[in-house]
């Protein structure tokens, strides 16, 4: 992983700011009732591109007033430069204390593994900026959002519905736990003999 001031790179992806100018390739991503379903009621489906570009608008200027390592990044296939999702780490509400890390793509490019290493770019630029954690919280049905938590090493801490007003599952990762690989089953096995 790469970071030039606010742009991060990965083997696959550049995650940098948005720009109004995004606003038609976000449309793809967060005008698709599959993608939006699992954000609402943080971010409902959006109907139009008017409507996207004001809220590219709205998160440029939320972005100018968070603290790092918080902020929004649109991704991008670093071959191409096509927009294919977003990613942000955000504080959670209603206290801000915590911070959440979320990716969305389009669904053209779900099961490619893209979301997972958004995620894991995500973590790393955090705890770069030093947090000691971070969160994703998932809808209990929303089982790619939750295989994803899993890839990117987030292990879950439990249900709650501290946020959103939901009852969502929570997702942990802590920096020491990051790119630690689980040990294998049959490995502990192994260890037990």
């Amino acid at each position: 992983m790469k970071v030039e001031g606010s742009r991060i790179q990965t083997a696959r992806l550049v995650l940098r700011p948005w720009s109004p100018d995004d606003a038609a390739a976000a449309l793809a991503v967060y005008g698709d009732g599959d993608v939006a379903r699992w954000l609402a009621p943080a971010m409902a489906r959006v109907t139009g591109r008017n409507a996207m570009e004001g809220i590219l608008r709205q998160w440029i200027s939320e972005c100018s007033a968070l603290e790092l390592p918080a902020g929004r990044w649109a991704i991008e296939l670093a071959e191409t430069g096509e927009l294919v999702g977003g990613a942000a780490i955000l504080p959670l509400p209603p206290d801000g204390v915590d911070l959440e890390i979320g990716w969305q793509l389009a669904r053209a490019f779900w099961g490619q593994g893209l979301a997972t290493e958004a995620g894991h770019a995500a973590a790393h630029y955090a705890f770069a900026g030093g947090v000691d954690e971070v969160f994703a919280v998932v809808r209990p049905n929303n089982a790619r959002g939750i295989a994803t938590a899993q890839r990117v090493g987030m292990e879950w801490v439990g249900e709650t519905d501290k946020y959103y007003g939901l009852t969502l599952q929570v997702y942990r990762l802590r920096e020491g736990d990051l790119d630690v690989a689980p040990l294998a089953e049959h490995d502990s096995e192994a260890n037990d003999a």
